[in-house]
């Protein structure tokens, strides 16, 4: 079945914006609505991203928001960055997150923890062509992400890197990866560094693209290091200071996931709006039924809800505010509210929510990374309570 065109059902409410800001969303949900959408079917069954609609996001200059003019970025805020991922999630969840790695993870470590040399190399190109990646977990470092085993060892001008990441966001079109190693095991935390590492440096490869449940067209790889020469003068930040880098850059990440979390979210919640006023039973639209009513209204209460936390946590950000605690009630909750809504919508839709053929059974797949990526659910609800509680 074709998919329905689809208007913004004026029941939802939006949180206030600036002018500049409307129509920055109103631009990024037209070029998502025309350019994005026609492909989502084919990207979801392929497991591809097409390589022109990133080319378009760099035209569009969305892979370099928060960029500095002077580096050829769009000299932006965080905010307009958690916007342009909530925009195309509406879309493709997909989309969303590789704007959203290389926006709120990969450029925001550049752009904080950079000396000026590696700004002035590598921004412009972030902000011009380069796809970038965030390289952390590994087969036996998840949640424990300072567990990780991936060696560097400074031998003369340069560190020799061995070790395999997994599970990399980007990691097959991606030129540049922000990647955490240990200089010493033995020195837990304090041992980790992180490095720029272009895909050209040798001893560097791309592995394995895994075969996911959801979010398929976005490229989640191993990544291998064998003997991989890293010039020294490519430590992002300092020697032993990783730890730090990742935790910070992660915190301003979990904010990007709960945009992606709301626009999928949404995406459903307009499918499910157009579909009870199509769909007759009875003799008459299911809209008309008040159970059908009541869960099409706690939808929409929960959807903005979540963008209000969503929309708080980025201004803080913008705002130099300490938005730790925020960051994890925002990704804990959007994944949550994804999570219900995607569900829901396709038991509004019945038997064929349960179908490829409809587009509901998609954002149900791509909601549920939500609660994993990033630091999982469980991670979230520790780190509140710790900032809550005060607990070790």
């Amino acid at each position: 079945m074709p998919e329905m065109a689809l208007q913004l059902p004026q029941s939802m409410p939006l949180t206030t914006l600036s002018e500049d800001e409307t129509l920055f969303r109103d631009n990024i949900r037209q070029f998502a609505d025309e350019k994005i959408r026609p492909r989502v079917k084919e990207m979801d069954e392929k497991g591809v991203f097409e390589k022109d609609l990133i080319r378009e996001f760099f035209q569009l200059g969305l892979m370099g928001i928060e960029i500095p003019e002077q580096y050829g970025g769009g000299g932006a805020k965080f905010f307009e960055a958690i916007l342009a991922v909530e925009e195309l999630s509406r879309v493709d969840a997909s989309a969303g997150v590789v704007v959203d790695v290389q926006n709120t993870l990969v450029n925001n470590a550049l752009l904080r923890w950079g000396s000026e040399e590696q700004k002035k190399r590598y921004l412009p190109r972030m902000a011009a062509a380069t796809v970038g990646a965030y390289a952390l977990s590994e087969a036996n470092s998840g949640s424990d992400a300072f567990g990780l085993q991936t060696r560097a060892v400074l031998k003369g001008s340069e560190y020799v890197v061995n070790g395999r990441k997994l599970w990399i966001t980007n990691a097959k079109e991606a030129g540049l990866f922000v990647l955490f190693a240990t200089l010493d095991p033995t020195a837990g935390y304090k041992g980790i560094t992180a490095f720029l590492i272009e895909n050209s440096f040798p001893g560097f490869s791309v592995g394995k693209k895994e075969d996911k449940l959801g979010i398929r067209a976005s490229s989640t790889c191993e990544l291998i290091l064998e003997d991989c020469r890293v010039p020294k003068e490519n430590v992002l930040g300092e020697p032993g200071k990783g730890y730090k880098i990742a935790i910070e850059t992660l915190n301003e990440g979990r904010i990007g996931i709960g945009a992606q979390m709301i626009g999928l979210a949404r995406g459903a919640w307009e499918y499910a709006c157009k579909y009870v006023q199509e769909r007759k039973q009875f003799g008459k639209a299911i809209a008309e039924f008040q159970g059908i009513q009541f869960q099409i209204a706690q939808m929409a209460t929960e959807i903005e809800a979540a963008r209000l936390m969503v929309y708080n946590c980025a201004r803080m950000k913008d705002a130099g505010a300490n938005f730790v605690k925020q960051a994890a009630m925002t990704k804990l909750f959007a994944s949550q509210v994804a999570e219900r809504v995607t569900s829901l919508a396709i038991e509004i839709y019945g038997g064929y929510g349960f179908t490829k053929d409809y587009p509901v059974e998609k954002y149900w797949r791509d909601a549920k990374i939500g609660k994993i990526y990033e630091g999982t659910s469980n991670m979230q609800l520790a780190t509140i309570a710790k900032l809550v509680l005060g607990a070790k």
